[in-house]
């Protein structure tokens, strides 16, 4: 494993990958493995489907929970997996030390732009308040032109019902506009969930700010 910490340019930390292939994947996730091993049983479904489509993982460096379990299944099987975790959280979130790289940043918001860097699309899988807050940023980037990057929703056992509900009640409410709620890809399975993300068009959204104005 290697440990590096990352420049720290606000400007590029944003840019959107010029490659349209899907190389890497971000995941959020929880850092508690849930009340029902279903949960774990996902994020190794996960895993599983990124080693046999030869993606590579970028995910909060933690070495317990869903994070843990994801992190180890592609390792475990020969895959990549790059780590990103703040200096103040590596011993509180026990950062796993077994990764291909480990990424070591001086804050929240270095970490949040790092894994954008790093990644082709975002997904969050079931997590708390961390998972959800990491994948609204990424998805109000996206909201507002810095990238054009794919944005999902692992709903293993329907956990994440209740986000889409408020998401379509937002929108009839009229306080999401339909091209906003369309950039949330949503599926219970792994696989079919990277291939909505593989064939993902986004709509055409103006860019409201500069990267170095998030």
């Amino acid at each position: 494993m290697t440990s590096t910490e990352p420049s720290s340019s606000d400007d590029t930390s944003l840019a959107a990958s010029s490659d349209p292939s899907l190389r890497w994947l971000c995941v959020f996730c929880g850092s508690s493995a849930g009340e029902d091993s279903r949960y774990l049983d996902a994020a190794t479904r996960l895993g599983k489907v990124l080693l046999e489509r030869e993606i590579g993982l970028v995910y909060g460096g933690s070495r317990v929970g869903l994070m843990g379990r994801l992190a180890d299944t592609v390792m475990g099987g020969g895959g990549e997996v790059v780590g990103v975790i703040p200096r103040a959280l590596m011993n509180r979130e026990v950062a796993h030390q077994g990764l291909t790289e480990l990424l070591i940043t001086d804050s929240m918001h270095a970490r949040k732009s790092q894994m954008v860097e790093r990644s082709d699309a975002f997904v969050a899988a079931p997590g708390g308040i961390g998972t959800l807050e990491e994948f609204f940023e990424v998805l109000t980037w996206a909201q507002l032109g810095l990238h054009r990057k794919p944005c999902g929703l692992l709903n293993a056992r329907g956990y994440f019902d209740p986000l889409i509900h408020l998401l379509d009640h937002g929108v009839r409410e009229g306080f999401i506009q339909k091209a906003h709620r369309s950039m949330v890809l949503v599926e219970a399975d792994a696989g079919m969930l990277l291939d909505r993300i593989s064939g993902y068009d986004p709509p055409p959204v103006p860019r409201w700010i500069r990267p170095g104005e998030t």
